[in-house]
């Protein structure tokens, strides 16, 4: 699969370069309460990733406006949950409507700051966690069904967001009825300080990028059982989901085709 980031995808070859439309800031567009208009917006980017054959778009950023002075507050939408989950959602069927391509909505969850967001840990209460943070991940998981998501860096009340099984299993797969692939974000195991095996049990599929440390740490994990490690079964699961994505996807068609 080949991936893309950020809401205008550019893709790297090994002598050319390929840019694609420029489309309005997350903010700007959310400004216009118009979901049609942001599906018209998904069909234009999704028209580009099969024509570059990338299967993934690294985008919508659905973090909330908490903190006016975030760095990437104009990639996100909005401080309101529902209308940050409403566009998200119709962007993410607007790219669905081109075979084989697909959004990650990001960053699930509450990745609202980007000073030191790799060490910070939000303490929210389970009430503002459900009613505001979680919310619009929700409205799109459950309107939109995107191929995948993507945990963030930072802690939630404590505990590493890319190794919490609370949030990544049981509110994401077993509450909200999730079916698509989860992966970490860049580096999550290496300056953001994320366990490697806890990523894979807490549900992410991907740890991206992969490093030689990060297979160690999934390997021991599963050499040395206990209650809390990794268990071969949830890699098999993980293993399972990262195929399916793939046979969904348009470079399976393109490989078959080839």
């Amino acid at each position: 699969m080949v991936l893309a980031d950020g809401p205008a995808p550019r893709k790297e070859g090994t002598d050319y370069y390929q840019y694609c439309t420029r489309i309005p800031s997350g903010t700007l567009l959310a400004q216009t309460f118009d979901p049609d208009l942001m599906e018209q917006m998904g069909r234009l980017v999704g028209e580009e990733m099969e024509q570059f054959h990338i299967t993934l778009w690294l985008a919508p950023g659905m973090n909330i406006h908490r903190n006016p002075l975030c760095g990437r507050n104009f990639e996100y939408y909005s401080e309101d949950p529902c209308l940050t989950g409403k566009m998200a959602a119709a962007i993410t069927r607007g790219v669905k409507s081109c075979p084989g391509v697909g959004t990650t909505i990001k960053h699930f969850v509450c990745n609202n700051q980007e000073d030191n967001r790799q060490h910070r840990d939000s303490v929210v209460s389970e009430r503002a966690l459900r009613e505001i943070y979680l919310k619009g991940f929700e409205i799109a998981v459950k309107e939109s069904a995107p191929l995948a998501v993507m945990s963030p860096y930072n802690l939630l009340n404590g505990v590493h967001t890319a190794n919490s099984y609370d949030l990544l299993t049981n509110v994401l797969r077993r509450e909200w009825g999730f079916q698509g692939m989860v992966m970490t974000d860049w580096n999550t195991t290496g300056k953001g300080g994320s366990a490697a095996d806890l990523c894979i049990r807490a549900g992410n599929d991907l740890v991206m990028p992969g490093t030689p440390r990060d297979v160690e740490e999934i390997v021991s994990g599963l050499q040395n059982p206990s209650e809390d490690s990794l268990q071969y079964r949830e890699l098999r699961a993980c293993a399972a989901r990262i195929v399916r994505t793939i046979l969904q996807s348009n470079r399976y068609e393109d490989e078959k085709q080839e």
